[in-house]
């Protein structure tokens, strides 16, 4: 790890309670604003409801609520006020995420704040978009993700119309209001139903883009704010998946070259070799599943063994659990690749799912990212997305199909964003990191008034408390005592 004494640079005052703090931009929207949270007891931590108008554009035509959860801060007489936290996704639960308080932020910060974890509308607990149900899901995720031919390929446009019909059908209501636009509206109407002047907010992944998506709508509301494994809000479709792509090629090749290192690899004993491997592997599955042992998916199929190994590129800590599941794939069965698909789908084995996130993704990102529903643009993106990254490109290159026969039409296309006027905003990045590439963190970076960039040269997918000391120990202190890191921070 890099040196990471800094000098003290001007700090982000502390942002709790203020006057104002409920004042709503619009007057039509002064009842959601003016709402006072009634927590109650659940379990070990408090949660409440939060209502919000469907549409925005006519708060008088229905409305929703959203899920809260709080967990108090250990020292409440030192309490600094609400941090409110998103792990991403989009379609993982704020809810539940909140409730790993104690290992999502550091002991400081966990003392300090009450951390808060709401479940954006349409996931989780909060009107969660349905889609599909549980055996449909099941077919959707194992379809061929890389088509060899035209039948093949209208295959699976037809499981893309399957998912966007039973979007519209069952959510009706709802379904073009789901955006991120909207999401981060909701979480204005949160800040101020705690009393909050400004929002302190931890976005993970896709929960930068949420948190992006606020800081340029509401900048002067920007309090201490972290964005940790970026997703830059003037992304196209075609541009995220190609991005991933690259990013999922590099850690997979970090992982590889660490299995070669360790010694006794099944990939082989060169990295250019693991990856040959890899590629080979899933053109097998492709022709020849292996059997899970699961009475709902009895195959791995191509899709459902590259969701195995995508999963373990998150964090470091799971990449001897994919090579003993690849030790096993060579004695010809699935179950542990499968089992870690499972996880990457928040699915039990059987076809249950604990969330709704497989659905509520598509919900959201076709409204924030639209694609084209010609077929030959999907092909032009595996040849391009092929040349910058032979393993994962060609998986990369259809997943947004869904979205280029979407029902609806969002309407905050992709674009740059300025925040101007903001509190100091610390964007993270992490060198290797496969969902969200550290470019993206630069370019965020580059289009925000007033940010600092703050890189782990690491693995893995995000980088506050994963281990690094010196990422904690920076952030740490600019949420507890408002100092800004140093723009450039390398740990």
């Amino acid at each position: 790890m890099a040196a990471c004494t800094t000098p003290d640079p001007p700090g982000v005052p502390v942002t709790g309670p203020a006057d104002g703090a409920t004042s709503a931009p619009d007057p039509a929207l002064a009842s959601y604003y003016d709402q006072e949270l009634a927590w109650a007891t659940c379990d070990a931590y408090q949660c409440a409801d939060l209502t919000v108008p469907i549409d925005y554009a006519d708060p008088t035509g229905g409305e929703i609520t959203i899920k809260v959860l709080r967990v108090p801060a250990r020292s409440q007489g030192k309490r600094l006020g609400s941090l409110v936290v998103n792990p991403g996704g989009p379609g993982a639960s704020g809810v539940d995420y909140a409730t790993a308080a104690d290992s999502i932020v550091g002991p400081s910060v966990r003392s300090s704040f009450d951390v808060v974890g709401f479940d954006p509308r349409g996931v989780g607990r909060s009107a969660p978009i349905d889609c599909l149900d549980d055996t449909a899901l099941d077919a959707f995720l194992g379809t061929d993700p890389t088509p060899d031919d035209a039948a093949e390929e209208r295959g699976l446009l037809k499981a893309a119309e399957t998912m966007a019909a039973g979007c519209q059908s069952r959510n009706r209501d709802l379904i073009a209001h789901v955006g991120t636009a909207d999401a981060a509206k909701d979480m204005d109407v949160l800040r101020a139903a705690l009393g909050e002047a400004h929002l302190n907010y931890l976005g993970k992944s896709y929960g930068t883009f949420l948190g992006a998506t606020y800081a340029d709508l509401f900048p002067a509301r920007v309090g201490r704010f972290v964005l940790d494994g970026v997703v830059p809000p003037d992304l196209t479709s075609a541009q995220l998946a190609e991005g991933q792509a690259r990013g999922f090629e590099l850690a997979t090749r970090a992982y590889v070259e660490d299995c070669v290192t360790e010694g006794d690899c099944p990939l082989g004993t060169s990295v250019d070799e693991g990856m040959r491997w890899i590629r080979g592997f899933l053109a097998e599955l492709d022709r020849t599943p292996l059997p899970t042992g699961d009475p709902a998916v009895p195959r791995l199929t191509e899709a459902w063994g590259s969701l195995g190994l995508a999963v373990a590129m998150y964090d470091q800590g799971a990449w001897g659990i994919l090579t003993d599941a690849i030790r096993e794939a060579e004695t010809g069965s699935g179950a542990s690749l499968m089992a870690l698909a499972n996880a990457y789908a928040d699915r039990a084995p059987g076809g249950s799912y604990s969330g709704n996130m497989m659905e509520a993704i598509w919900a959201v990102n076709c409204l924030d990212r639209p694609d084209s529903p010609e077929l030959s643009t999907y092909e032009g993106y595996e040849n391009h997305f092929t040349e910058v990254a032979p393993t994962w490109g060609p998986f990369l290159a259809w997943g947004s199909l869904a979205c280029g026969v979407w029902p609806v039409q969002g309407d905050n296309p992709p674009h740059r964003i300025s925040a101007e006027g903001s509190n100091p905003i610390v964007v993270v990045g992490t060198t290797r990191d496969p969902a969200t590439i550290y470019e993206w963190s630069k370019q965020l970076r580059d289009q925000l008034a007033n940010a600092v960039l703050v890189s782990l040269d690491g693995d893995g997918h995000t980088a506050y408390t994963r281990g690094s000391s010196c990422i904690d120990d920076a952030l740490d202190a600019y949420f507890v005592k408002g100092t800004v890191p140093q723009d450039g921070l390398t740990c």
